[in-house]
């Protein structure tokens, strides 16, 4: 790697980046990572998307790849094919298939079906048929739903009365009932809640005290007190902001500089921190991050879906 340390975001580099991602078909990590191969592909369209490259893939072969893993038994979709299907990959199938205008290839009425099945009596939701749950399921569980313009099949008031449990007197949100708060399920327990139009929830001024602080000196957040920065935080803390609208209260050109510096100036990509290796998750959410910031050439990012505002809008059908 190169010494110098980026100052302006290296497009070009980050799209052939995500383009040779799919190329790596011989490593052993590529087979690891079989369990993420969906929620990656989401991930690298969202950040070509930002980019203003949503062609540097091509579209036809990507979506008849997300539609291999549909189960129509289950009515969800698998992360890869002969995976179990999930709530989280079947979320990124939808928000694929909405980045390219094409969510008529979906059953709508099996995948209500099955994330309504996924609810239990005390409002959260399990990811699968195994049961684990946490605030993570409940945003995927209610992005879906909004979506997929369902939300009113929906029992909204115990969805709330779940989340409202992961509420800490820090104003943060934990995974679970009584668990720390953390940036990352903050912003799941946030974002749902602005679907699901209650707000009200929220403590903003403590909240908003709380996520100012996962500021470091370096410019970076991190997710909880205590640890290190991180570029995917970028993401998560400053999204929540913007979402409660305090996103003016971080200082917004330490944070550039930080996810700037920790692009990989000879490969492409972004790290979770400089000097650390690439890869797509960091990619997309450094890249989020920066859109929020309004930074040049970067499309609108909608803070509640981490979508484009432009594929929102059109699939919401927002004025």
């Amino acid at each position: 790697m190169t010494e110098s340390v980026p100052s302006t975001l290296l497009v070009d580099l980050h799209v052939k980046y995500i383009q040779t991602l799919d190329t790596k078909r011989n490593d052993l990590s590529y087979h690891f990572t079989e369990h993420l191969r969906l929620n990656g592909i989401y991930w690298g369209l969202t950040a070509l998307a930002l980019m203003n490259n949503t062609e540097a893939l091509p579209k036809l072969e990507m979506l008849d790849w997300v539609m291999s893993c549909w189960d129509a038994d289950v009515g969800g979709f698998s992360p890869h094919p002969g995976h179990d299907p999930h709530v989280h990959p079947t979320l990124s199938a939808i928000q694929i298939l909405a980045t390219h205008d094409s969510l008529h290839l979906l059953d709508v009425d099996k995948i209500v079906k099955y994330v309504l099945s996924l609810q239990s009596t005390d409002g959260s939701f399990a990811g699968d048929k195994w049961g684990e749950k946490d605030t993570r399921f409940s945003y995927c569980a209610v992005s879906i739903l909004s979506l997929l313009g369902r939300l009113d099949e929906l029992d909204k008031e115990i969805t709330v009365e779940f989340i409202k449990k992961c509420k800490n007197f820090d104003g943060g949100f934990g995974m679970v009932e009584g668990a720390e708060s953390h940036a990352s399920y903050v912003w799941t327990s946030v974002g749902a809640l602005a679907m699901l139009d209650r707000l009200d929830v929220v403590d903003v001024d403590t909240l908003s005290w709380w996520l100012c602080e996962r500021q470091l000196p370096a410019g970076g957040f991190n997710g909880r007190p205590e640890k290190l920065e991180d570029v995917c935080y970028s993401w998560w803390v400053l999204a929540s902001l913007a979402i409660i609208g305090r996103s003016h209260w971080i200082d917004g050109a330490q944070l550039t500089k930080f996810i700037l510096s920790a692009q990989d100036p000879d490969k492409g990509g972004i790290a979770d921190r400089p000097e650390d290796v690439a890869d797509v998750w960091h990619t997309v959410f450094g890249l989020a991050g920066l859109a929020l910031l309004n930074y040049p050439g970067l499309k609108q990012v909608d803070p509640v879906y981490c979508m484009p505002a432009e594929v929102t809008k059109r699939v919401l059908k927002k004025e």
